[in-house]
């Protein structure tokens, strides 16, 4: 049985996407059967791994709102291992569609729960806010990667999260764990990034990753060529901490 794991943070621009992506296919690389679930109307993931959004008939919007079937939503990509289901900007108006629908916040859980056995990993990329949709990913996930910037403001906004999944947990998904806090965008020459560490070291102990993600170009770029930055450039940093983090968290989970 696979394990459900969504990527969320409220915060914008912290490196959820490019964590979903990177993680997904470090963990593709480790001859892990993986499925990334694109639940953001942006649909950065999707295109990051090379999906053309505009020619896909059946998307998360499509399996939320018709209960499409979620087989015609998923999309091959570059590495044979990982696929993933594609997001459309239809999801921003999906939340108010949701507010009707009996169950509103357990439809991803039923959508996903054919594919639990087929798949290891399936990783959630969530949207920049705590709406309907991220309640949903977060009521169907098993647990919750936490991506947190390595800047000033890192953990402003946080306890907002940490009492969303409370109440998730407590009223939806009694099973929601933290699987773990991830720095990112870490320069090991700042000093503030070392103390940023050091604060989130010692607010969340053992909930922190060892892995850190360090600023990298390639990160940055690789995206834009619809790959994952370990088929872009493999001898990258970018590339080599996302595979630690991989092997870090099969290690946990095993």
């Amino acid at each position: 049985m696979g394990k459900i794991i969504a990527l969320a943070n409220q915060k914008g621009g912290v490196g959820k996407t490019t964590t979903t992506i990177n993680l997904a296919a470090s963990l593709a690389t480790l001859e892990k059967k993986v499925l990334v679930v694109d639940a953001d109307p942006q649909a950065n993931a999707s295109s990051g791994l090379g999906v053309d959004i505009k020619q896909a008939d059946c998307t998360i919007y499509e399996c939320i709102i018709d209960r499409a079937d979620v087989r015609k939503a998923i999309h091959d990509t570059d590495l044979e291992t990982l696929k993933i289901i594609s997001s459309h900007i239809n999801l921003v108006g999906a939340e108010i569609e949701m507010l009707n629908l009996p169950g509103r916040e357990k439809i991803l859980r039923e959508v996903l729960a054919p594919l639990k056995k087929e798949y290891d990993y399936i990783l959630i990329d969530c949207s920049p806010s705590l709406g309907l949709i991220t309640v949903n990913a977060l009521t169907a996930a098993d647990s919750v990667i936490i991506p947190v910037q390595a800047e000033y403001f890192a953990l402003e906004g946080i306890s907002k999260l940490l009492n969303t999944i409370k109440i998730i947990k407590s009223k939806l998904n009694p099973k929601l764990e933290i699987e773990g806090f991830l720095l990112t965008m870490y320069d090991s020459r700042l000093r503030q990034a070392n103390q940023i560490y050091d604060e989130v070291k010692k607010h969340f102990q053992e909930l922190v990753f060892k892995t850190v993600i360090q600023r990298n170009v390639k990160l940055s770029e690789a995206p834009s060529y619809g790959v994952p930055t370990i088929l872009y450039d493999a001898e990258s940093n970018g590339t080599k901490n996302y595979l630690a983090l991989a092997k870090e968290l099969v290690n946990k989970t095993k």
